[in-house]
Order: C-alpha cells, then sequence, then structure tokens
C-alpha cells in the first residue's frame, strides 16, 4: 500500500480542490489497479457527459469533506 495522505488540513481552498482531485483519482486507482485496463476504460468513460458528470459529484464530494476539515466557510 502507497501511505501519502498526511492530513486533510490546507493552507488554501484551492490547495484544498487539488487535493480533492488526487482523493478521487487515487480512489479511482485503488478501484481497478490494472493500469492497462484502467487505460482501456478511461476512452469510454472519457466521451459520456453521464460518467463525467458523476467524476465531477465525486470530487465535488471529496472537496465537501477537505472544505468541513478546514473550515472554510467559516473563515
Amino acid at each position: 500500500m502507497d501511505t501519502w495522505l498526511d492530513s486533510l488540513i490546507t493552507d488554501t481552498p484551492q490547495q484544498g480542490f487539488e487535493l480533492a482531485i488526487t482523493l478521487s483519482r487515487r480512489g479511482v486507482k485503488y478501484t481497478q489497479p490494472d493500469p492497462v485496463v484502467l487505460k482501456e476504460l478511461r476512452a469510454h468513460y472519457a466521451n459520456s457527459a453521464d460518467a463525467l458528470t458523476a467524476a465531477s459529484h465525486v470530487v465535488a464530494v471529496n472537496f465537501q469533506t477537505v472544505a468541513a476539515a478546514n473550515n472554510y466557510w467559516r473563515k
């Protein structure tokens, strides 16, 4: 297992959003660890409005988690 996440605390909301994207991408990588299969699947979901909307939702949920950890909306 690759240990990389030390904290959800970030210095800025921008860094928090970037962390949310990283969390989302890592989630996909953990779910489908075979890089060949992952690359094959990318062509299918990259052109699907529904799949892209779902991916955006995952990023938004992860950003909501990071924002909560950082109290972004209370500053």
